[in-house]
């Protein structure tokens, strides 16, 4: 059993940043600027302060498979495991004598599970949600007759297994289908004041049952047997295609979910539905690693050299909640005293951190004007702005950032250096060379020289030394110890080319050769199944996930006009003690929490994929989340004190005292 990734605040180590606290000798040296003070916190804060402290996290697509599987329920769905266990008791009994479910060999089991399926197909509805929470309770792991947390999840996936093999999810889906059409359930719930969870009562056992066979059958386990790996692709391909004329199931989802932001089904447990939705997206399209393995497989077929490395991967290993150092360093650089000021020997180097123009040293210097010698307060500031930068000299010393003046030896190709913590490998694309030579030709020279990259007659220096940067050559390899003499390497140029510059080209060659090159062979895959499913009503789509994202936004002001996506989590009867509003408080801190998290790994999930099946189905999903107003929503969740948002503990333990007593 995978265990969860519960987020934890440690204290980081130190840093080696100090300060730059010097011994003045009594002197009465000016003080440093307020502004190079509060630069100095602010990193303090960042990197090793208590207030801030390093988050404990791991990047990835799902959480563990226990914490996954307890997202789907709200601690007011509590009284309902006893419900589901009674009424699987009370049926096992009249089948079965003298045995429990686990004692059963696996085809009296399987006998059982058709005798309940044939019991599901009555007309009655209450008899039939009682057979549906029976089978409830298997999913749910039979927790009954088990004695610890692993037993449960492990009974929980094999009975996941049994269940689909006899066909229990199909007949699900028929269920929900009626459910779905059901308008007496509808007018009901737009009849009353206030929706509670009694409303979707019979959507939230279907919906609970097929998140835990999506859940459970989707996650990979080596000791898995022959049989549950192709009833893992049997299930993958049955959710992917349209089967007997029948849509994907995830455009269901979507419909459901557009339905409850219209108002015409405001009882629908939507917190379900967007953890099943994300789900089989992640199930039929693929996670991250099956993204990143379907990059690789497609950038061979196109002729492209590998990837230099996972950007997954590298993103694991960068920092939570906190900005990277170097920003901070480039601030306080900017606050130091001006240029004019550092003539000397030592204050030339202090140049080197100041922001500024390269164009302004190489082309607005008086080269005939003579520079007056320093006065000694000025040298004095000098080493004062020396001292400030601690032990960053020693690095300006070995990798400068600046090229150096005319009158210097060009710098090598090894001599560049990037800045200090980029986490991936410098990507350069043809266009981006072509559009700064543009902009530089332009500004100096007033023509342009289209798809020329080599002649930069009449440009400056900086310009040379920008261009020799981007197509700069990088080895890498094992260096002897004897001189001149190199083992293993290999040269590899930053220019990139990607899948989105090989698709757009292909499609301008087809544009402008539609009757020589034919119809485009477009392969039918998952992806292409679905953006061809969705492309319709994809603009109402994407306004129903942003519409109940900005419902589950923290925000201090009343919305009045939102949708209300707490129906499946408030109780018939409202708390009426301290304790019962705390608990339901949390419930429902919990519950947006959940909301947040799905819709967003969506969002994420489609954009990765839709990106990589073809450049212009992300741009056009892209836009209408830009329509849609999605990039002032998403900076809304960060327009808070982030670090105590992530880290806010909604979570609650009910004993049975607290159950009593609720």
């Amino acid at each position: 059993m995978e265990d969860p990734a519960a987020p934890g605040a440690g204290n980081p180590p130190a840093n080696g940043y100090g300060n730059g606290n010097s011994n003045d000798g009594g002197k009465g040296k000016p003080a440093a600027p307020k502004g190079r003070e509060t630069f100095r916190s602010q990193r303090r804060e960042s990197e090793g302060s208590v207030d801030c402290p390093t988050l404990e996290f791991e990047y990835g697509d799902t959480d563990g498979h226990a914490a996954e599987s307890s997202e789907l329920y709200s601690y007011t769905e509590n009284p309902e495991f006893t419900t589901n266990r009674r009424c699987f008791e009370e049926d096992f009994k009249t089948q079965v004598q003298g045995k429990e479910w686990l004692e059963l060999e696996e085809d009296a089991q399987k006998t059982y599970v058709m005798g309940l399926l044939d019991r599901l197909e009555v007309v009655s509805r209450e008899r039939r949600l009682k057979v549906a929470r029976a089978v409830l309770y298997l999913a749910q792991g039979t927790f009954g007759e088990c004695d610890s947390e692993v037993d449960v999840l492990h009974w929980s996936r094999y009975n996941c297994f049994l269940l689909y093999q006899m066909g229990t999810f199909s007949a699900f889906l028929e269920l929900l289908h009626m459910e779905i059409d059901n308008s007496q359930a509808c007018s009901s719930a737009l009849r009353k004041p206030a929706i509670s969870i009694a409303d979707s009562t019979e959507l939230r056992v279907l919906l609970s049952v097929m998140y835990l066979m999506v859940e459970n059958i989707r996650l990979e386990r080596e000791t898995d047997s022959y049989g549950w790996r192709r009833a893992r692709e049997t299930f993958r391909t049955e959710l992917s295609f349209s089967m007997h004329n029948e849509e994907p199931f995830a455009l269901l989802l979507f419909s459901m979910v557009t339905k409850f932001c219209s108002g015409l089904a405001p009882h629908f447990p939507i917190k379900k539905v967007l953890l099943l939705l994300w789900k089989v997206v992640m199930f039929t399209l693929g996670g991250f690693e099956q993204l990143q393995a379907l990059k690789v497989q497609k950038r061979e077929e196109l002729g492209l050299p590998p990837l230099a490395e996972d950007s997954i991967q590298v993103v694991k290993s960068m920092r939570a909640a906190s900005p990277p150092s170097y920003t901070l360093d480039l601030g306080e650089s900017q606050l130091a005293p001006p240029p004019s000021k550092l003539r000397g020997r030592r204050g030339s180097r202090r140049q080197l951190l100041t922001k500024q123009d390269s164009l302004d040293i190489y082309n607005e210097r008086d080269l005939f004007k003579t520079e007056e010698p320093a006065t000694e307060e000025e040298e004095e500031s000098a080493g004062e702005g020396e001292r400030t930068l601690d032990g960053e000299l020693d690095l300006l010393e070995q990798d400068p950032l600046v090229p150096p003046p005319p009158s210097q030896a060009p710098l090598s190709a090894e001599r560049v250096a990037f800045p200090k913590g980029l986490p991936w490998t410098p990507k350069v694309r043809q266009k981006d060379i072509e559009h700064f030579l543009e902009m530089s030709r332009n500004k100096f020279i007033g023509f342009t020289l289209e798809q020329d990259t080599d002649t930069l007659v009449g440009l400056p220096r900086p310009i040379h030394e920008s261009v020799k940067t981007l197509k700069q050559v990088t080895r890498v390899g094992s260096q002897s110890s004897g001189i001149g003499s190199h083992q293993g390497i290999l040269a590899k140029e930053h220019k990139y080319i990607s899948i989105a510059d090989v698709q757009i080209k292909n499609e301008e060659e087809l544009e402008k050769c539609p009757m020589s090159l034919g119809e485009e062979v477009v392969a039918e895959t998952p992806c292409e199944i679905l953006y061809q499913g969705m492309l319709c009503s994809l603009p109402q789509y994407m306004i129903a996930l942003l519409k109940i994202l900005l419902a589950a936004a923290p925000t201090s002001k009343a919305k009045t006009d939102s949708i209300n996506i707490l129906a499946d989590v408030l109780p018939e009867e409202m708390p009426i003690t301290v304790l019962q509003s705390m608990k339901l408080g949390i419930d429902v801190n919990r519950h947006k929490e959940i909301i947040v998290k799905s819709i967003s790994a969506l969002l994420l999930l489609l954009l990765k994929h839709f990106k990589l099946n073809h450049i212009y189905q992300f741009e056009y999903v892209s836009q209408h989340l830009v329509f849609a107003n999605c990039i002032p929503l998403i900076l809304k969740f960060f327009n808070q004190n982030i670090l105590s948002y992530i880290t806010a503990k909604n979570s609650s333990i009910y004993n049975s005292q607290d159950m009593e007593a609720t």
